[in-house]
């Protein structure tokens, strides 16, 4: 019994020596951990914001018939594209080519009346009153005549640019009112986009007057590629909406592939440049109730947590606008590993090679 005892006793105070080794390894360990630290990069940089916008033809109309009739033939197809002059519909044009030969017949009548009144006026039988009548009734026939060559021209609906046809709203047959619509037609040689822009990108926009490059842009597609000419921003409407605090920007985009068409959606792409920006790595930050925050590394080595404001965010960077200095040092790996007011051991990593290795390409 009394060597039982002994033996339980020995390997007792063999665990507890063994436990206290370990342990005193462990926070020895810990506190020769050296963790990462870093400072931010102070640069001129530049950021991408996209705008959804709507693509519009430089040119896009409605056909509308100018006469009453029955659509007598159909000469284009829909999604054609068609020349300047091209005719597209004819109206019946039998009751109008009628009008034309009764104010031919009239117009007729009214020259030879014309001309027996001017014989009788130069022989000083009639007087020149009645030859200023005559004649003005001459000039009204003409014009009647011109009136209805302007009807009968109105039946044959022409093609008034280059174009590409949208779909049909009559078919041959149909029996159409004057101003009723036939189709649409869009030129698209050149399309505008329109994005809106909040009042503050605004300013910044029109103060940054001394990049040239600024009005160039690039459209993003909605099958997430870039459409391969860049546009202009050309025009900026007049008043911003009282109710969104937005004002209208339109971007001219080259379009000779007619690979975008009227009515189209997409983003367009603007670079704004940000001078003097301190970026950090997003990684080398934590959330607190939708606040970001560092852990900055004082003079004692001490770690303390400090709120940072975002002015832009770039792949896996963030620009710093508020809560950082260019000197100041913040733990740039182990967040999770250190508590407020802990002292630590670290290692300096330049800024510069700091974001050299992020999976990233800013410009």
């Amino acid at each position: 019994m009394l060597n039982r005892i002994l033996m339980l006793m020995s390997l007792c105070a063999l665990l507890y020596h063994t436990s206290c080794t370990s342990s005193n390894g462990e926070e020895h360990k810990e506190s020769e951990a050296e963790f990462l630290v870093t400072t931010p990069v102070k640069m001129d940089t530049s950021i991408t914001k996209d705008y959804v916008c709507q693509i519009r033809s430089t040119q896009h109309i409605e056909l509308r018939a100018l006469e009453k009739g029955y659509i007598q033939g159909i000469f284009v197809d829909e999604g054609q594209s068609v020349k300047k002059g091209q005719l597209m519909f004819q109206i019946m044009p039998k009751v109008y080519n009628a009008e034309v030969q009764k104010s031919k017949a009239e117009a007729d009548v009214a020259e030879i009346e014309y001309q027996n009144t001017r014989s009788l006026a130069d022989s000083n039988i009639v007087s020149k009153n009645e030859l200023a009548m005559s004649k003005a009734k001459l000039e009204k026939a003409k014009a009647e005549l011109a009136l209805a060559k302007v009807h009968l021209g109105f039946t044959e609906i022409r093609a008034p640019f280059d174009g590409i046809m949208d779909r049909f709203h009559v078919r041959e047959g149909s029996l159409v009112d004057e101003g009723e619509l036939l189709t649409s037609l869009s030129d698209n040689r050149k399309v505008w986009a329109y994005f809106n822009v909040p009042e503050a990108e605004y300013l910044d926009y029109k103060s940054d007057v001394e990049a040239e490059d600024r009005s160039e842009v690039s459209l993003l597609m909605p099958n997430n590629k870039i459409f391969k000419f860049p546009g202009v921003v050309e025009t900026i409407e007049a008043d911003f909406n009282n109710e969104t605090g937005n004002i209208a920007f339109r971007a001219t985009f080259p379009n000779p592939d007619n690979l975008l068409r009227h009515g189209e959606t997409g983003s367009v792409l603007l670079r704004v440049p940000l001078q003097n920006a301190l970026l950090i790595p997003q990684k080398a930050t934590f959330e607190v109730l939708d606040k970001k925050y560092v852990f900055v590394v004082n003079e004692d080595s001490v770690v303390q947590s400090r709120e940072i404001t975002v002015g832009a965010e770039m792949p896996h960077l963030f620009a710093v606008t508020k809560g950082l200095h260019e000197n100041d040092k913040f733990l740039l790996e182990g967040l999770r590993l250190v508590r407020e007011n802990q002292e630590i051991a670290y290692n300096v990593v330049n800024g510069d090679s700091a974001i050299s290795h992020l999976d990233l390409y800013a410009e």
